[in-house]
């Protein structure tokens, strides 16, 4: 049965949001971490790992380039002290949190050491970590006096797009964590990727074992309501334009090529986006992330946007659509939605999805 989890925008006065998803039966929380953006990941995760008792908790994703791979580990061994056994660590190249300060993701080279050391290092391993340029030997000196928890252990998941870094997460990790449109034909190309990574490393994937997830969020829609109505676009338009976001980053990086996002609104997008002062567009470029939707933004929540990125439907399209998405091996998908109207969209998918499912 494929699971439900919840994203959650890390923000340290709201912990109810996490209490809630547990009482509602979802199975993850996925802590963001982007530093510019919310709260501290780790602190937000410290407070709901003592308010909730079965839901797992872990970041969703942990950012490489940040923090060095001995700081992280020693933060999800922290959080494992409080809520042990139900602690994972997710990571990714930091697309994000390093695009808010006018930087690029870490290089895939340079990720997959990190994911070489991090491994080990949250099994309370030594492991050979490059620090300041130089590579040396590094372990918790003291993991057996309560400060951290290294047991039980805390499965690592490894956020990936493209075939480079999925191979990473069949290297090195336990699962696959992705963010792409949450159709069959998607999943099947994605675990054709993994088995051919796993394969050149001479190896195989167990898929009942290996976890892949998505991120997403997920509205149900009300008898006769339209995808891109009103309601609709309040509680899943923040996702939606943070995928264009994205999309804008990507075709900047590649040099503004004529072939772009299939969106009648590109152009507009892009002159808006344009318009900012250069030296600040990447603050620009983020403003609301995942939240809310700014108010030059909103024209850009369309229809087609919405269905490119989020799971909209009746509450039997969408728990057909899960049951499709768990038999093509998807093992979760991971709900974002936006701030103001969240407890809300958890408490609506629950009722008629969730529980469901």
């Amino acid at each position: 049965m494929i699971d439900v989890g919840v994203c959650v925008a890390s923000k340290i006065d709201d912990i109810e949001h996490a209490v809630l998803a547990e009482e509602l039966g979802y199975s993850h929380l996925w802590f963001a971490d982007s530093q510019m953006l919310w709260s501290d990941v780790y602190a937000t995760m410290a407070l709901a790992a003592v308010r909730t008792e079965r839901i797992q908790i872990g970041t969703g994703v942990a950012v490489a380039g940040t923090r060095t791979s001995a700081v992280t580990a020693a933060a999800h061994a922290t959080i494992n002290r409080l809520a042990p056994g139900r602690v994972f660590c997710a990571v990714g190249t930091g697309n994000t949190a390093n695009r808010v300060m006018g930087a690029k993701p870490m290089p895939i080279a340079e990720f997959e050491r990190y994911l070489a050391e991090l491994r080990g290092l949250l099994d309370g391993d030594e492991a050979e970590v490059v620090f300041r340029g130089t590579s040396r030997p590094v372990r918790h000196l003291m993991p057996d006096t309560g400060f951290v928890g290294f047991e039980p252990r805390m499965p690592l998941y490894v956020s990936g797009f493209g075939p480079r870094a999925m191979a990473l997460a069949v290297g090195h990790g336990d699962g696959l964590v992705m963010s792409i449109p949450p159709t069959v034909d998607g999943f099947e190309r994605a675990w054709r990727r993994v088995d051919a990574a796993a394969q050149q490393l001479g190896t195989t994937v167990d898929h009942d074992q290996f976890l892949t997830c998505t991120l997403t969020t997920m509205v149900v829609l009300e008898p006769g309501e339209h995808v891109d109505s009103d309601r609709v676009k309040e509680q899943c338009g923040a996702f939606a334009i943070a995928g264009l976001h994205y999309q804008f980053e990507q075709w900047q990086e590649a040099g503004r090529p004529e072939r772009h996002p299939p969106f009648d609104f590109w152009d507009d997008y892009v002159a808006l986006v344009d318009a900012a002062d250069a030296e600040r567009r990447h603050q620009r470029v983020h403003q609301g992330h995942n939240c809310w939707v700014i108010e030059d933004e909103t024209p850009f929540v369309t229809r087609e946007l919405i269905e490119a990125s989020c799971m909209v439907g009746t509450a039997d399209d969408l728990v057909t659509q899960l049951h499709e998405l768990g038999a093509a091996g998807l093992s979760q998908v991971m709900l974002l939605p936006p701030l103001a109207p969240r407890d809300d969209v958890l408490r609506d998918v629950a009722e008629h999805v969730v529980a469901r499912r």
